[in-house]
């Protein structure tokens, strides 16, 4: 019998070197490699792109133009695709109606079992549908909160309209509806809003009556500021651009509707009973409750709804997420908890023959829920599926039917496939993974002494128990337990009560034209250095301004929209991609042109470019372990791993005196090599005399760390409280699941060793 193959014959996406590869079908096959190495570009950009491609165009244009896009990868040949379902760490977002019981269809079997059993009775399943007419609540449209204009602060009464008196986006001098307003000879323009009469504001907000009332002729179709605010903001589509919702979060506020109290529903519907309750009440229930109370419903009526509600309850249970409630709103969600949602719901799927195409599935995980999480991948494939994992956790690595490390290095020093083979087989590679994987743990570099301490107070953030803690100064602690157990919860609340600056994974470029150098500050001293040698104007050297190429103004590629059609992005055939004008790349230093210096990677760059400041800053982004990146590359082709170690490198240069630096797992994303630089990187916060508290489930970066706060014991509303602060190596014998962790971590190295593990004693916060 043939096998059963994915084949690639020269894979160029990105930075891959004309791979040719054959991906083994309905196996587990679990990619690794180092940060930057190909890994995303081998599985996503090309394997799940060409197989979305393939299937998006089986469809007419007009419903392709509805479809995900896919960019078709670079690769001469490929061959034994399916289609293909992506699990990535996206959150789900969705709108104000999507919640964790919509968008996991275990709403739909509470719905059913509800509209068969209710006392009284009270129709079909849509009248138990808080999107649906016939069951929302009439006040609040099943949102279960209602939303008002916050009208106190839509002006400044101390200017005038010219000056911008009107706060609300769109509505200032120049903007869009300034001119409905100031151009309609009704109103002073230049008179501040206090010096107006209260008729006159009250016509300017609301028109109407205010507006007849005001004694002078305003156009038919006149809208008062508050009508039209309203109406653009809050009376449209749910599917809100940020600046839509930033603009509702400062000019509104929000309540538990005064009707449904929350529970969205008209009251027939939400006040229909099973066994006592009603279905506002179980939304509101932690999952693991839920499950225990539909286990005993035996009506014979419903034992199908039963069945399928309790699979669906109990998958998400397993997968970790027992501490959430059917009525918490998906946007509300992390990145791993929406990725383990989506998880779930592909399991009761009937479709067989489908590649899945999963994003490190153990993000946000503690160590004791990544078997779960293994298990659901497994059961994927014994489905009679594909599952194609990218992983650096060596326990997903263990279960792995094959893995395929990328590498060996990152960007152009990596893009070729080094290892494929077993784990074990794996094990004793030469390969970045592989020796890994045989180094045993740094040992501690002993302990450093803490200079003063942060008191969070009585904080009772989300699941949190009236919880105070002391954190100490100047050095590196480690918020620890179980996903929901309230780490996130303290965090936030650290940063609230000490204005800490939060270190995220979010993307850092505004724009594609934002690059590792222009977001760290050190693109202006590159410019000046061009300038200065060649003596010529600085902005003969921005991309951005006069040094632009004339065609595609310094973006280096040009758009064409072609309609219903998938727009086509071609290489400004000008500058050929390299974004700068003929003129500015005549002049040269050290034999590069501004274009030259942009393809150079950082480590490149330090040692090329004549100039000690340029130098010393590039310097800090190498330190953190990006000394591949060009100093042209956009920044919204990095990872979030990278965004968080450019944002570090960009504290490491621009930090005045102490600051509290506060890290969500910033081992996301990293290979085992890349970790041990993000330790060194952390050592270096510290060094410049600064606090940094990392929320992190990486038994290597707790063990290292100076302080350990470990919050449970369990999540949602069985954690929320304070199980030990101290030294980590001081908690290896207190039975929780991160005492549990750091012991068996702490035998392996111990015996890898041949030591028995000891620690000094020094004066932290009592």
């Amino acid at each position: 019998m043939t096998d059963r193959l994915i084949t690639l014959r020269r894979a160029r996406t990105n930075n891959l070197a004309d791979i040719d590869l054959d991906v083994p079908r309905n196996q587990m096959v679990v990619f690794v490699g180092r940060s930057g190495s190909g890994k995303s570009s081998l599985v996503f950009d090309t394997i799940a792109a060409e197989a979305g491609f393939q299937l998006n165009e089986t469809f007419p244009p007009f419903a392709r133009n509805r479809l995900p896009k896919w960019a078709r990868p670079e690769v001469e040949h490929i061959d034994g695709l399916t289609p293909v379902i992506v699990i990535d760490q996206r959150r789900i977002g969705g709108n104000a109606r999507s919640t964790v019981g919509t968008v996991t269809d275990t709403w739909t079997y509470l719905r059913l079992l509800f509209s068969r059993l209710s006392e009284p009775q009270v129709g079909e399943s849509t009248r138990f549908s808080f999107n649906d007419p016939s069951g929302m609540c009439p006040i609040c449209s099943g949102l279960g909160e209602v939303v008002v204009s916050a009208v106190d602060r839509f002006l400044d009464l101390g200017k005038s309209l010219a000056e911008g008196a009107i706060l609300l986006p769109g509505f200032g001098p120049g903007k869009y509806w300034y001119a409905q307003y100031a151009d309609i000879g009704s109103f002073a323009i230049d008179t501040p809003l206090r010096e107006w009469s209260e008729t006159e504001r009250q016509a300017l907000l609301y028109g109407g009556r205010a507006a007849a009332e005001l004694g002078r002729k305003l156009p038919k179709d006149y809208e008062g500021v508050v009508e039209r605010f309203e109406r653009i903001y809050l009376h449209t589509a749910d599917n809100l651009s940020e600046r839509k919702q930033a603009a509702i979060e400062k000019f509104t506020r929000a309540g538990t509707c005064p009707e449904c109290a929350g529970d969205r529903l008209a009251k027939e519907p939400r006040t229909a009973t099973v066994l006592g309750r009603t279905i506002g009440e179980l939304a509101r229930w932690e999952i693991t409750e839920l499950l225990e109370f539909v286990r005993t419903i035996d009506a014979p009526a419903v034992v199908p709804v039963v069945a399928a509600l309790t699979a669906r309850l109990q998958a998400m249970v397993t997968i970790g997420l027992g501490y959430l409630a059917l009525g918490r709103a998906t946007t509300s969600l992390s990145g791993g908890e929406s990725q383990r949602i989506k998880t779930v719901k592909q399991l009761g799927s009937s479709l067989t023959e489908l590649t899945y195409v999963v994003d490190e599935p153990t993000v946000g995980l503690h160590p004791t829920d990544v078997e779960s999480m293994i298990a659901l991948l497994e059961q994927l494939r014994d489905s009679g599926n594909s599952v194609l994992v990218v992983e650096h956790d060596p326990a997903v690595m263990r279960h792995a039917d094959q893995i395929i490390e990328v590498g060996p290095g990152a960007g152009a020093a990596g893009g070729r496939v080094v290892f494929q083979g077993t784990y074990d087989e794996l094990r004793t590679a030469e390969t970045p993974t592989g020796r890994a994987l045989r180094r045993p743990a740094e040992p501690d570099d002993g302990v450093r002494r803490p200079n003063g301490e942060l008191v969070v107070a009585n904080a009772v953030r989300n699941n949190l128990r009236d919880v105070t803690v002391r954190i100490p100064g100047g050095v590196l602690t480690v918020l620890t337990g179980v996903a929901g157990s309230g780490k996130s919860s303290l965090a936030a609340e650290l940063v609230s009560q000490h204005a800490a600056v939060v270190i995220d994974q979010k993307a850092v470029g505004t724009s594609r034209r934002s690059t590792p150098v222009t977001y760290t500050g050190i693109a202006p001293a590159i410019r000046k250095l061009f300038a200065q040698r060649n003596k010529m104007p600085v902005a003969m050297f921005s991309a951005n301004s006069a040094g632009a190429c004339p065609e595609c103004r310094g973006l280096g590629v040009l758009h064409t929209d072609l309609a219903f059609m998938e727009g086509q992005e071609v290489v400004c055939p000008v500058c050929h991609g390299r974004r700068f004008s003929p003129e500015s790349q005549s002049y040269l230093v050290n034999g590069y042109s501004i274009a030259d210096v942009d393809a150079l990677t950082i480590e490149q760059a330090i040692t090329e470019l004549p100039d000690a400041g340029i130098a010393r800053g590039l310097e800090q982004l190498a330190a953190v372990g990006l000394g591949y990146l060009r100093l042209g590359q956009s920044l919204s082709s990095l990872s979030g791993g990278e965004c968080q170690r450019v944002k570090i490198a960009k504290e490491l240069r621009v930090a005045e005196g102490p600051t509290t630096y506060v890290l969500d797992e910033p081992t996301t994303g990293l290979h085992l090599d890349d970790i041990a630089t993000l330790q060194g990187v952390l050592d270096r916060l510290v060094e410049h005399g600064h606090t940094v508290v990392v929320v992190e489930h990486n038994l290597e970066v707790i063990r290292r760390a100076d302080w350990l706060i470990d919050l449970g014991p369990g999540p949602g509303r069985h954690g929320g409280t304070v199980l030990f602060e101290g030294r980590p190596g001081e908690y290896l014998d207190r039975g929780t699941p991160t005492s549990r962790a750091l012991a068996a971590e702490s035998v392996a190295l111990s015996a890898a060793r041949g030591v028995d593990a000891s620690g000094a004693t020094v004066s932290y916060p009592k």
